[in-house]
């Protein structure tokens, strides 16, 4: 098949290597900043289609009649309404595997950077008040902390391989027990919270997820407790969260997600307890550029009459009608 007559809308600028590639590749149409009905109905209905990077609902794919195929620029795909596309006949890909390394890198990175306060001590020089006092001794330290992790997939097993390089103990809970490692298991967040003084959550979002990291978990992870958050912004309770840090029932957070992104609350970016990065987990340009290529390779063999390199478990079993 010829791909350049294949129309593929792009709705978000998420990667311009991506974006330049897809060009290239096929026939480009974009929603970027505008919604998607603000096309034509003529082009609507010409996308095949869709590189997509957050939300995409039901009524996104009931916009775009002739739509077989969404590529999410992404491991997490809880924006994408999977359970939709399935039921439309729709396939669903995401980017696993190529961004795992450099997001467990970040986990690592932002846990030293709350704990040992790097980012403050910085400001601190930078403001020149080091020849005044040096900067004041950090409260906290990595040294034998105790860490749970959230979400023993992918990511959280590189975390936890990095953690263990530290000399540090591991626990976690998942939605089941794995059978190939042997770290602590805890069939509930509050049981794993109370066991640990640093939970890290690299949980995947979506309904079964949402709030888990509550007022009653960050209690039970106590005063010396550090959160850090590379999985979901939704996984944690915001309000919950920015009271604990305010009255001392846990110490510190790391976050690279949040519930609204890219809307951080004032309350949170005014703590002085808080670390906070703008969802840069998986943001150097090697990374992104591997997981657009992803994204691409599942929108060539498609369109190939093959089946797609990474699709999800909703939508496997959708049938390729090119091939």
């Amino acid at each position: 098949m010829d791909l350049k007559s294949v129309a593929v809308l792009v709705t978000r600028d998420f990667n311009p290597d991506t974006l330049a590639e897809l060009q290239e590749t096929f026939d480009v149409l974009s929603s970027i900043g505008q919604p998607i009905d603000a096309l034509s109905r003529e082009e609507r209905a010409r996308v095949r289609g869709a590189a997509v990077a957050g939300r995409f609902t039901a009524a996104n794919m009931d916009a775009l009649p002739n739509l077989e195929i969404i590529a999410h620029f992404g491991v997490g795909y809880d924006g994408v309404d999977a359970g939709a596309a399935a039921e439309r006949g729709i396939m669903v890909t995401n980017t696993p595997d190529v961004l795992t390394e450099e997001v467990a890198d970040t986990a690592l990175g932002l846990l030293i950077n709350t704990v040992r306060e790097l980012s403050a001590s910085e400001v601190h020089l930078r403001q020149g008040r080091w020849p005044e006092r040096p900067y004041r001794l950090t409260p906290l330290t990595l040294r034998g902390r105790r860490v749970g992790i959230l979400g023993l997939g992918r990511i959280g097993l590189a975390i936890a391989k990095r953690v263990e390089a530290f000399g540090l103990t591991i626990a976690y809970h998942n939605r089941s027990q794995r059978s190939d490692v042997s770290y602590e298991y805890h069939p509930d967040l509050k049981s794993l919270a109370s066991a640990v003084d640093t939970l890290i959550v690299a949980a995947p979002g979506g309904e079964s997820t949402i709030g888990a990291v509550n007022a009653e978990v960050l209690k039970a992870l106590g005063p010396d407790g550090v959160l850090i958050n590379i999985g979901r912004g939704t996984v944690v309770d915001e309000t919950a969260l920015i009271a604990a840090l305010k009255d001392g029932t846990i110490a510190a957070a790391g976050l690279d997600v949040f519930e609204r992104e890219p809307h951080v609350p004032q309350e949170l970016i005014d703590l002085p307890n808080a670390v906070l990065l703008p969802h840069v987990a998986s943001a150097s340009r090697g990374t992104r550029r591997a997981m657009g290529r992803v994204v691409i390779d599942n929108l060539t063999a498609w369109f190939d009459g093959k089946p797609p390199v990474t699709p999800v478990t909703e939508t496997a079993g959708v049938a390729n009608p090119n091939a």
